[in-house]
């Protein structure tokens, strides 16, 4: 895959960052999309799933985001329970604006009303975001937004093989 000049300042290390919570799809979904992606000779950062619990997203995530032509985010049940993927999707978004990063987005089974309205699995993540940072902190208020944006754009929904 050839690299864009203009979306990275110099050489994009990686072809695509993929964002998702492990514990939903690190050995499904996103497992068959990175070896895919990997057999085409697509250069693809996935996290090695080291970070701890109660750590903060760790300046190699920040970086791989950084030097990463497109973002692909996996919208999964439980992507908003972790602060990491949170964390993850505002550098997405900030890569988007500042580097004219490509992001795709994709809802795996999970209702893209629920993160629209922050209804659901996602209402609920949002509201034990509150009580643990205060309901009107600028980190609980930029998740929302974020969240809002990503609705919007490009991507795909893919529903559970039962309906």
């Amino acid at each position: 895959m050839a690299n864009d000049g203009a979306m990275c300042e110099t050489k994009c290390r990686y072809d695509v960052f993929l964002s998702f919570r492990g514990e939903d799809t690190r050995y499904t979904f996103t497992c068959h999309l990175y070896h895919a992606l990997c057999r085409k000779g697509i250069i693809t950062f996935m996290d090695d799933g080291e970070l701890k619990l109660g750590d903060q997203i760790g300046s190699t995530l920040l970086r791989a985001i950084e030097e990463s032509s497109i973002s692909i985010v996996l919208l999964s049940e439980n992507y908003s329970d972790s602060s990491w993927c949170l964390d993850e999707h505002v550098k997405i978004l900030e890569c988007k604006e500042s580097k004219n990063q490509l992001v795709w987005r994709i809802f795996y089974k999970v209702n893209p009303s629920d993160v629209r309205h922050q209804n659901g699995s996602y209402g609920e993540a949002m509201t034990r975001h509150e009580k643990r940072f205060g309901k009107d902190s600028k980190k609980v208020l930029q998740w929302r937004s974020t969240l809002n944006v990503i609705v919007n754009m490009t991507g795909e929904h893919l529903k559970s093989e039962q309906g």
